[in-house]
């Protein structure tokens, strides 16, 4: 077997590995996004513990229809960058919206999503990325609660003196 063809079942053992271990996968466009913008793109990547490589789309394309993932082969054309996200679902949409948020004249986009299994258009992919952090929803549940369990108490309590004032 030629060295070249072991590097590339190599790399195509590598994205199936990766594809089973994520939970959420971004294709992003990165055609025209200069060195500086990828450097600082990867870095707040690493930072969200997201993952992002650049691979070429056939051994992209093997890798996933090996795993049974073949929604993805139309987006696989042109300058294709992969974003896998490991534990929390919404980190890999929320670091790419805040860095275009930022970096608004950046021609990075994103192209699709693939989430938990389900397939989500550049939309999708952004309203995900502009939901509260996990901790920030339930900090607001608990909030929620919080507040109720105090009215709550209130309530009770104005009945029970006016149960003693009636007695």
């Amino acid at each position: 077997m030629s060295k070249n063809l072991e590097n590339k079942k190599l790399i195509v053992s590598e994205i199936k590995e990766k594809l089973e271990k994520s939970n959420a996968l971004l294709l992003v466009e990165y055609k025209g996004i200069n060195v500086a913008e990828v450097t600082e793109l990867r870095k707040r990547f690493r930072e969200a513990g997201v993952e992002y490589k650049v691979y070429k789309n056939t051994l992209f394309r093997r890798a996933a229809k090996d795993l049974g993932i073949e929604v993805l082969d139309e987006y696989l054309e042109g300058p294709v960058g992969y974003v896998f996200g490991y534990d929390d679902v919404v980190a890999p949409a929320r670091t790419i919206n805040q860095f275009l948020k930022e970096n608004s004249k950046t021609p990075l986009s994103v192209k699709v999503g693939y989430i938990e299994g389900k397939l989500m258009d550049a939309q999708a992919v952004k309203a995900l990325g502009d939901l509260p952090s996990k901790e920030v929803l339930i900090a607001m549940l608990l909030g929620a609660l919080q507040g109720s369990l105090r009215n709550l108490a209130y309530v009770l309590n104005s009945i029970k003196e006016k149960k003693e004032a009636e007695a």
